[in-house]
């Protein structure tokens, strides 16, 4: 695993994170309720960001593990590295970032992640990480709009009634009559679905909450039978890659090895404890 034993997570405040995360993810942008951020560290140095919060469709989320409460569970919304951290930096992150949720926040039972196969990646990372592939399906949410910026469904429903800048000042509601009409804002905006797939992973924390999936368990070789693979933004089989060694590892590059991720020492926890949400 070479340096990448080195790294350590702190928790670190959204005016640290947001920024740096605009500036390293793929997207550019925040999920604003993220509300857990761990920073990645090497050599004292900030050069990572992954920011955990409830899902925005929290609703529809919870059923897929029956017997899941309010607050037991977490979406990673955002991983965001910069070009510094060493091979197999994403997957050791990951693998801290559970211990530390495991020990300091043990309500958590489990986390759930997505992957954009229409921009970046199928989730490579989650699949080295050793998460289940629960869902694979077109994309019907995120629009490309004529700028070339892209946008998501749930972005827009969350705050229907702000102004938007590629409807002219004009609310989601304005050009919706006050609805949740997805093809009517495209319509306004002139935007287009934007073609590829979504991908849902879920990790179980607590091991015991597997068995209560409602969904079933989707085999990583369906990507390919779908022809949902994506790497690093471009189109590609898993076949194709070197399976079992592949990682999404930041903004096109690198590849990863198959390191353990949970080998190595104990990982660095700095900050304030982990408490558990409020309802949200």
């Amino acid at each position: 695993m070479g340096r990448a034993k080195e790294i350590s997570l702190k928790v670190i405040p959204g005016k640290v994170a947001n920024p740096f995360v605009r500036r390293h993810h793929y997207s550019g942008t925040v999920v604003n309720n993220s509300c857990l951020h761990f920073g990645v560290f090497l050599d004292g140095r900030l050069h990572g960001v992954m920011s955990y919060g409830p899902s925005l469709n929290k609703s529809k989320i919870l059923p897929l593990v029956a017997g899941t409460g309010w607050n037991e569970y977490l979406e990673l919304n955002r991983m965001a590295f910069d070009s510094v951290l060493p091979r197999n930096s994403e997957s050791r992150a990951i693998s801290l970032s559970i211990r530390l949720l495991k020990k300091y926040a043990p309500h958590v039972k489990w986390i759930v992640s997505f992957a954009d196969a229409c921009s970046c990646g199928d989730g490579a990372i989650y699949r080295a990480s050793n998460f289940v592939l629960t869902g694979i399906k077109e994309n019907e949410a995120i629009c490309l709009l004529p700028d070339g910026s892209k946008i998501h469904k749930l972005t827009l429903e969350s705050r229907p009634k702000a102004p938007r800048p590629e409807l002219g000042g004009r609310s989601f509601f304005d050009v919706t009559d006050g609805g949740f009409a997805w093809k009517k804002y495209m319509e306004a905006a002139g935007g287009v679905l934007l073609p590829g797939y979504q991908l849902r992973y879920i990790y179980f924390i607590d091991k015991s909450m597997r068995r209560h999936l409602t969904v079933p368990e989707i085999p990583y070789s369906r990507i390919d039978e779908l022809g949902a693979g994506m790497y690093k933004g471009e189109k590609i089989t898993l076949a194709e890659r070197h399976v079992g060694k592949e990682a999404d590892n930041g903004p096109g590059k690198r590849d990863c090895d198959a390191g353990d991720p949970h080998q190595g020492g104990d990982p660095v926890y700095e900050g304030a404890s982990l408490q558990r949400q409020g309802r949200e």
